[in-house]
């Protein structure tokens, strides 16, 4: 029996991906829920994509958004895919508690795709119930929507609603659904599932699919399929950058978590640090730290060997030939990596022009801010207020350090360096605020939101903080306790997946 189809019609489907052979997804409606409410309609993305947010605020729109109805011309499907999960290989996984409801046509021209996430089982849920629970659904909606304002590549959040049901977890919680919205959801595990199976014919209908819709420009090429391997890993190479630039660690860095379109995906155990550690791990089920913040960088790395040993079918016309167009493109990243986040640092330090000692200076500030205890994000706002040789305009930044002089002592040097700049100090302060953000989504304050929606029903401070988090910039006198680090009893030590 085919689900009732809403008369709300302002999604302008296209859908590409469906129209890929049958052995691409499963096609399947939602999973209906009891009784659907609205929490949160993310009103700004809704006009981006061309939809209607008063619509989809009505009781037509929250079924669609709740998978009850299905938006007229959608056309579900839940997609498959392999991976590696912590380096060991799963030759099935696929979206077990998601389904594509389709893409749109965005009003910027791009193909965005439109998912419910929480929706019901598919075949491939592995046992699983295939729907989620309320407290990972608002983490993702608070922290992709907080990427995105950071300016980092992301799947985005264009609804929350509560499902009226009770789920089955360590606990009974609360059921919820969330609408996410993506360049595309393919993975690298999606080239790795067709590969696996010796299935060339669909590896190449994947990999043209991905062509047409992320890199166009590749058709150009003598070797599209090494064109498209050389974006991806560039796309790669500047969102981990910004990761880095942020104190952001995604937690579950599996192939099949990775996105093909350069966006971050999969909002699990993610956490940003506070006190900055490369060594840090929230994910409590990485034993071991191989995801840990200063791994991502060589995990990425790792991930594209895999995307270009899957695509070695594509790369060239005799097994050596494909392996050297692969190892050369995957060897591409460290430099292109390096060259990324060098940009971003300078960028974080208020330095426009490029030096050779830059890496240095940078990384100098980073060994003493970990030998400190250094908080991350606000040792780089108090810096967008220092003057070099003022020292009392060093306190917001010397603050976080254990044994401030640590700090006085790079600040001298940093001072030489922008005496070579010849920038005015307050355009450098100006420009330095415009990337060194003032509010991050704390870990402590992203469970106080969680805590209160699904212990008391309060969606208050889950509302009040994406409002902070949408200006992560600003500082607001009244936004100040959203600034500050957490005390002791506030710290969480270990982050979940929301599986």
């Amino acid at each position: 029996m085919t689900m009732h189809e809403s008369d709300l019609s302002s999604f302008s489907f296209d859908n590409s991906y469906a129209r890929l052979p049958e052995r691409f997804y499963a096609r399947l409606d939602p999973t209906p829920v009891g009784d659907p409410a609205l929490i949160q309609l993310n009103h700004p993305l809704a006009r981006a994509l061309g939809l209607d947010p008063e619509a989809l605020s009505t009781p037509d729109g929250v079924d669609i958004l709740a998978g009850n109805r299905l938006p007229k011309g959608a056309e579900p499907l839940a997609m498959a895919y392999a991976g590696h999960q912590f380096g060991n290989w799963v030759p099935q996984l696929g979206d077990g508690r998601a389904i594509l409801l389709g893409e749109v046509i965005g009003t910027d021209g791009l193909r965005y795709d439109v998912q419910l996430k929480g929706a019901g089982q598919t075949p491939f849920s592995r046992m699983g119930d295939g729907r989620a629970v309320l407290g990972p659904v608002l983490r993702e909606y608070i922290v992709s929507e907080a990427m995105a304002a950071l300016g980092v590549p992301t799947t985005r959040a264009l609804a929350a609603v509560t499902t009226g049901e009770k789920i089955a977890r360590e606990s009974v919680l609360p059921g919820a659904v969330l609408t996410r919205v993506a360049r595309s959801h393919i993975r690298i595990g999606t080239f790795q599932y067709f590969v696996s199976r010796g299935d060339t014919e669909a590896l190449r209908l994947l990999a043209d699919h991905v062509i047409e819709r992320h890199c166009p420009d590749a058709r150009q090429s003598d070797n599209p399929y090494r064109a498209l391997l050389d974006a991806i890993v560039a796309g790669q190479a500047s969102l981990i950058a910004k990761w880095q630039g942020i104190g952001f660690i995604h937690g579950v860095m599996n192939t099949d978590n990775m996105s093909v379109a350069g966006e971050t995906i999969d909002y699990g155990p993610c956490a940003f640090m506070d006190l900055y550690n490369p060594k840090k791990v929230f994910s409590s089920i990485d034993q071991h730290g191989r995801y840990a913040f200063g791994n991502q960088p060589r995990i990425a790395q790792w991930n594209l060997a895999i995307l270009a040993q899957s695509l070695l079918p594509l790369l060239g016309e005799n097994d050596d030939a494909a392996l050297a167009e692969g190892q050369a493109a995957v060897d591409a990243f460290p430099a292109l990596f390096q060259e990324a986040h060098l940009a971003v640092l300078r960028q974080k330090l208020g330095l426009i022009e490029a030096h050779d000692d830059d890496m240095e200076l940078a990384q100098d500030l980073l060994d003493r801010m970990a030998a400190n205890k250094a908080d991350f994000t606000l040792t780089f706002r108090g810096l967008c207020g220092v003057t070099p040789g003022v020292p009392e305009t060093y306190s917001p930044a010397s603050d976080q350090f254990r044994e401030p002089s640590a700090l006085d002592e790079w600040i001298a040097k940093w001072g030489e360096r922008l005496e070579r700049e010849g920038l005015e100090d307050s355009d450098r302060q100006a420009a330095m605020r415009a990337v060194n953000p003032a509010h991050i989504p704390r870990n402590h304050l992203v469970q106080e939101a969680i805590t209160a929606a699904t212990e008391n029903n309060d969606f208050a401070p889950f509302e009040k903080l994406i409002a902070v988090l949408a200006e992560p910039f600003e500082e607001k006198p009244e936004h100040a306790r959203y600034r500050l680090p957490p005390r002791p009893e506030q710290i969480i030590h270990q982050t979940y997946c929301g599986t």
